[in-house]
Order: C-alpha cells, then sequence, then structure tokens
C-alpha cells in the first residue's frame, strides 16, 4: 500500500468518528466558520478557496529554525485531505536565503526547495522561531510575499520576524511564554497577548510556543475548508490537542510572574533565576536579577520597558 492509499484511508476513517464531517461536507458551512471569538482572536471569515486548487504553502528555513515550530504546521498541511475533490490541497515547500543545506535545531540540516530569489508566491506562509530574526534577506521576501499572500503566520518566537518586517505593527500578537516582556518591549506598538495559543488578525496570525503552531495550522484549515476536516486532519494525525479551537487554550502563561526576594523572575525572560549566578541591575531603587549577559544587555537599554508600572 502507498502513502496515498494510507491517506485515503486515514481521511475515510476519520469520517466515522463523531464529531468529524462525513464524505461531502470539505466544502465550508455557516456553522463551522463560526470563527473562534476572543478579545485575542476577533471574528474573522473563511479564506478563499477555488475547489480543486492547489495551495502554496512556504515555510522560511533559516540557521538555528526550531524544528518543532516549522514540523508541527508541515505535518497538519500534509495531511489535509478533501474528500469532495479527492485532493490533498496543500503543496509545501521550504524557501531561504540560499540553496545551501540549513542546520536548524538539534543538528538537523535541511536543503531548502527554493531561495528568497526563486521561490514562488505562496498561500501561506510559516514562519519558525530562528537565530536571527532581522536578516535582510528574509524580512524584504516576507514583507513582498505577505502583501500577495491569503497567511501569514509565525510560530513561537518567529513572530519577531513578522515583526521585524513590520506585519504585527499596530496589531495583536503573541509568542512563546518566555519572550513575552522582550517583544512588548522591543516593539511597544504591538498588543502582546499572554496565554495566547493564537492570535489571528485576519491575514496575518502568531502562535505561542513550538506545538501552538500545530494548533494554528488547524485553526487556519479551518478557515479554508471548515472544522470538519480540520477535525478530520487531527484524526489522520492522531492529534487530540483542541487547542485549535480555543485560542485563549494557553492560559496557564497567561498572568505575568511576579519576581520575590525568594523567587527573584528574570524581567526579560521571566524565567525564575538563582541569585547567587545571577546578573544584578540596579533601577530605581530595585534591584533586578538577570539570567544572562545578552538578557542584562537587554534590559539595561531600556529598563523601564520590562519594570511594572
Amino acid at each position: 500500500m502507498n502513502r496515498r492509499e494510507v491517506l485515503v484511508l486515514l481521511a475515510c476513517s476519520a469520517c466515522a468518528v463523531p464529531g468529524v464531517g462525513q464524505a461531502g461536507e470539505g466544502t465550508t458551512t455557516a456553522d463551522d466558520t463560526k470563527m473562534r471569538t476572543s478579545p485575542n482572536s476577533p471574528e474573522i471569515g473563511p479564506l478563499p478557496y477555488t475547489p480543486g486548487k492547489r495551495l502554496r504553502a512556504a515555510f522560511v528555513i533559516s540557521p538555528g529554525a526550531e524544528v518543532v515550530d516549522f514540523a508541527g504546521p508541515w505535518g497538519v498541511f500534509e495531511y489535509v485531505y478533501l474528500p469532495d475533490d479527492n485532493l490533498q490541497p496543500f503543496e509545501l515547500f521550504t524557501v531561504a536565503a540560499t540553496a545551501e543545506p540549513v542546520r536548524v535545531s538539534g543538528g538537523m540540516v535541511v536543503v531548502p526547495n527554493y531561495t528568497f530569489d526563486n521561490a514562488p508566491a505562496a498561500d501561506v506562509i510559516v514562519v519558525p522561531a530562528m537565530s536571527d530574526h532581522t536578516s535582510p534577506p528574509m524580512l524584504d521576501w516576507l514583507k513582498r510575499r505577505a502583501a500577495e499572500s491569503d497567511m501569514t503566520m509565525s510560530v513561537c518566537n518567529g513572530s519577531f520576524a513578522l515583526a521585524n518586517a513590520g506585519l504585527l505593527s499596530g496589531q495583536a500578537a503573541t509568542a512563546h511564554h518566555g519572550a513575552y516582556a522582550l517583544l512588548q518591549a522591543d516593539f511597544p506598538d504591538i498588543q502582546v497577548k499572554r496565554g495566547a495559543r493564537f492570535v489571528d488578525v485576519g491575514r496575518v496570525a502568531s502562535s505561542g510556543g513550538l506545538t501552538s503552531g500545530i494548533d494554528l495550522a488547524l485553526h487556519v484549515v479551518s478557515r479554508y475548508f471548515g472544522d470538519a476536516i480540520a477535525e478530520q486532519t487531527a484524526v489522520s494525525m492522531e492529534y487530540q490537542g483542541q487547542g485549535w479551537r480555543d485560542p485563549e487554550s494557553n492560559a496557564m502563561f497567561a498572568t505575568r510572574p511576579v519576581s520575590t526576594d525568594e523567587h527573584p523572575i528574570c524581567p526579560v525572560c521571566e524565567a525564575e533565576v538563582d541569585k547567587m549566578s545571577a546578573l544584578p541591575v540596579d533601577f530605581r531603587g530595585t534591584r533586578y536579577y538577570l539570567c544572562s549577559d545578552m538578557d542584562k544587555a537587554r534590559f539595561e537599554r531600556t529598563p523601564e520597558r520590562f519594570v511594572l508600572p
């Protein structure tokens, strides 16, 4: 049995699962496209789709790109299947600054399909966390291609790349919970949403850390094809998370941690630190403890942006 036959069997078996659409329900309906509304995710409508069309999904790759950030959404889009059209609608490719192999997180090496110079236009763009969120070729490509795409989405701290490209200016967004304070400090015009699994503002969306990208990708599938197809995809993947249905489901990270003398918190990454090994900085009569030279340098540039009023 080949991979295509396996996918068809998975899709058909998913149709028998309670709550999952039967074959013939691959199109979006008024019921299942009611967007999940919340302060984090305003009401938005379905994404445009022409039956039979292949949708291109571009995955930006650069040194240090977090594997889970791009592999999770890649798996989601790979396993979307439309029973009515007997079609896997997503065509996936990677894009990078050059065609040279890229070493990503954990030592994996990825050979990009395209460069920023020759990549085709994409309907969906996925941007993971990476070592450098300021690369001019990447930012230029994002600005140009995002204007043509249906959806540009970041996963984890890929939101810093979107922010540097100007795509989040004046918008709500989220990131890994350890980067809330830094994203807000670096980009004061962004409304950083703590505790959000993802934030969708229409044609740009951001997700929390790592596996949150799976939920954002399923949400994007829902916007294209409806909840039944998104559920069918999740079942095919044996993914049981329900975060894609609830943009506020990272609630455990919704409250900013409070630093105390007994349990000091780094004001930049908001992780608990050891006072004996942390780097102290005094500001306005209060001593703060930073967990790294990098965080200390960032705090010292604009300490007022990291301090609660």
